[in-house]
């Protein structure tokens, strides 16, 4: 016998944009149902950002202890507990779970149903024995590892990113599929944690960021003894458990785990989004500016929406719901202020156009200002002294900003900001930072900008010498 419920908001999946809008809305007044058929958190909790950058952390300690000399340290070889290592990826899960707990929702007052949700019309949704009609229904179960249909695969053990992290035993040799930021991340991690890590990429590692700031990085990488082999597209798997072979057209690589990491799907398939009228195709659900579908009563947020997939990208689609659904303003979602930052080290930073982006859209209009990192005293001072700031600039704006280097996903952000905002370069030259600090690379990148007009004019320096004769 099912039962039948109504309420305001119902959305389906508890990741980050589906908890951000449920705890928003329901703190707002709103009567709210959420249904998460897996682990409350989603995949960034559980699989995602919190354990990968976990047991980055993990890798940059074992790496330290090795790379002391030019400061008077002596090198050592860590000796490192793999098992341990992912017991403190275990751990960092377990202290923010709670954040995201059914009872933590339940304690706001969001009506919790742990059963996935599926479509039985244009406005019903069945959750095991609960049908729901709801005012608004927003789709939020975001995306999962994608496995190519690549030969043999099915005939050997892999990992992706949903089951590398509770692998226990140390890898000798990690083969990765993959070099994107995934890839990338998780081959730097277990390469400093004593394994030897070959990537395999059928293009170009880490081929969606601008091409010079991803050298820096897969500069590094390769200085650390992670082996890249790029345009090496998988054309079939054989081997064992412990003997696994990845046959290239640039040869044979065999290791001892294979770790599969060239994309994402979206997680659609259980939803029944033909019941509901709500159109759809292998990215996604096709929504427009409101974040609406086909279907007016049903909306989408995060990785399923069909644009960026990234965690922040989910949460900013949760408020722009909030303040539409909730609040009944007109709120549309855009693209060109959301950053993104692989964990690499050196990180690698990106919001708003690239270089070769903002030349096909403007032009002769367009100024690239740069600044490396090798002239910022506190990069001197700690040792990290690769890598670059670049900044596109038209019309006194930025419209977007790539950085490459030591803590790039942090300084990502005062970029974001000002192209969220409108800002000129000026307000980043203006600025007054803590000397010394890695963020004066942003201040200096501004300045760059200004410089040409102020020390190469010729008429400053006239308007200058006036000013120093005509002054008593």
């Amino acid at each position: 016998m099912s039962t039948r419920l109504k309420t305001d908001i119902l959305i389906i999946g508890g990741g980050s944009g589906g908890l951000s809008l449920a705890y928003g809305a329901s703190q707002m007044g709103a009567d709210v149902t959420l249904l998460e058929g897996h682990l409350m958190g989603g995949d960034c909790l559980n699989f995602g950002c919190v354990p990968s950058k976990a047991l980055i952390a993990a890798g940059k300690h074992a790496h330290a202890m090795g790379t002391g000399a030019a400061f008077g340290v002596t090198p050592v070889l860590p000796e490192v507990d793999y098992a341990a290592a992912k017991h403190h990826v275990r751990s960092v899960i377990d202290t923010i779970a709670p954040v995201d707990s059914q009872e933590r929702f339940e304690g706001v007052g969001v009506r919790v149903i742990r059963e996935y949700g599926k479509f039985i019309s244009p406005t019903e949704v069945q959750a095991g024995d609960t049908v729901i009609t709801a005012r608004r229904v927003v789709v939020a179960t975001g995306s999962g590892p994608f496995v190519p249909p690549i030969p043999g695969i099915d005939d050997v053990p892999y990992f992706t990113n949903e089951t590398i992290f509770d692998l226990q035993d140390q890898p000798e040799h990690l083969i990765v599929i993959g070099g994107g930021p995934i890839g990338m991340e998780m081959a730097q991690a277990h390469r400093r944690l004593g394994c030897k890590v070959t990537v395999i990429e059928g293009s170009k590692a880490m081929g969606k960021d601008d091409p010079e700031m991803a050298a820096v990085v897969l500069d590094n990488l390769r200085s650390e003894g992670v082996e890249i082999i790029e345009q090496a597209q998988a054309e079939k798997i054989s081997g064992s458990n412990g003997n696994i072979t990845v046959h290239t057209p640039k040869g044979d690589f065999t290791g001892s785990h294979l770790l599969v990491a060239v994309g994402r799907k979206v997680n659609i398939d259980k939803l029944n989004l033909d019941a509901a009228g709500v159109e759809h195709d292998r990215t996604g659900i096709k929504v427009d500016a409101n974040l609406k579908s086909t279907n007016r009563r049903v909306y989408a947020a995060g990785d399923v929406a069909g644009g960026l997939q990234f965690t922040h990208m989910a949460g900013y689609h949760a408020g722009v719901l909030v303040r539409s659904l909730v609040l009944g303003l007109p709120a549309k979602a855009s693209t060109h202020h959301i950053p993104w930052a692989t964990y690499t080290d050196p990180e690698l930073a990106q919001v708003g156009q690239t270089e070769a982006h903002a030349r096909d859209v403007h032009g002769d209009k367009l100024t690239v200002v740069r600044f490396p990192y090798h002239e910022n005293d506190r990069a001197i001072a700690e040792g990290k002294t690769k890598g670059l700031i670049k900044v596109m600039v038209v019309k006194g704006k930025p419209v977007g900003a790539s950085i490459a280097g030591a803590h790039a996903g942090e300084l990502i952000g005062m970029w974001a900001m000002a192209i969220a905002n409108g800002l000129k370069m000026s307000a980043i030259a203006n600025t007054v930072l803590p000397y010394p600090t890695i963020a004066e690379i942003n201040k200096r990148a501004a300045g760059q900008y200004f410089s040409p007009k102020l020390f190469d004019s010729a008429m400053v320096k006239r308007v200058v010498r006036f000013v120093q004769r005509v002054i008593p």
